[in-house]
């Protein structure tokens, strides 16, 4: 078993910064794929970024030039800086990993953006 545990969300105002960190712990022989999802109320959870083992990135078109995402392979952690916030940021953000097959999940962190 895989655990992640997400970190970093909060109540900022639009147009500020915030930074989201998923910790992965337990039996990590191999993390491959990583994400970060969102889903708001009365919405589809939906990719936000994703990064491979290899360090290649994608972002959905509507974070793009906005939202970084990065991993510490030696910490075992996954980061999404995230800049020049919306409203329509505000969310439950996952995380998410692969490994063997199996894909793992955190419990989410509120990110609430006030416009």
């Amino acid at each position: 078993q895989v655990q992640l545990v997400e970190s970093g969300g909060d109540l900022v105002q639009a147009g500020g910064s915030l930074r989201l960190s998923c910790a992965a712990s337990g039996n990590i022989f191999r993390l491959n794929d990583m994400g970060w999802y969102r889903q708001a109320p009365a919405k589809q959870r939906e990719l936000v970024a994703a990064i491979t083992r290899g360090g290649n990135t994608n972002y959905a078109d509507s974070v793009n030039g906005r939202f970084t995402i990065s991993r510490d392979y030696a910490k075992n952690t996954m980061y999404l800086q995230m800049n020049s916030l919306k409203a329509e940021d505000t969310a439950v953000y996952y995380c998410s990993a692969r490994q063997w097959g199996i894909d793992y999940w955190g419990q989410g962190t509120q990110v609430t953006v006030s416009s």
